[in-house]
């Protein structure tokens, strides 16, 4: 999902799976334009989180069990956090 946010401006990104997201631990990951990846967090398959330190304050993951869907929210987002934005399972 390529990520264009207003400054200052929230917004949630979804990223509906076909696996159970009670069954597996699912990363969110970002990519800006000629920079290498960078991890932001996940959530476990109990619903537990954990992030990169320096972006626990600007993001938020939670999901929907009933859809197996995930979402990132982002607040105080700048032109910097422009980017491809994807959610990756865990291989176990």
């Amino acid at each position: 999902y390529m990520l264009c946010p207003q400054p200052g401006q929230p917004l949630t990104i979804s990223c509906k799976v076909s696996y159970s997201v009670s069954s597996y631990y699912t990363n969110w990951i970002r990519q800006p334009a000629g920079k290498a990846l960078e991890w932001i967090g996940y959530i476990s398959n109990g619903g537990s989180t954990g992030y990169k330190e320096s972006l626990k304050n600007k993001f938020s993951i939670t999901r929907d069990t009933s859809s197996n869907t995930l979402f990132l929210k982002g607040q105080n987002l700048q032109t910097e956090d422009t980017a491809v934005y994807y959610c990756a399972r865990d291989a176990q």
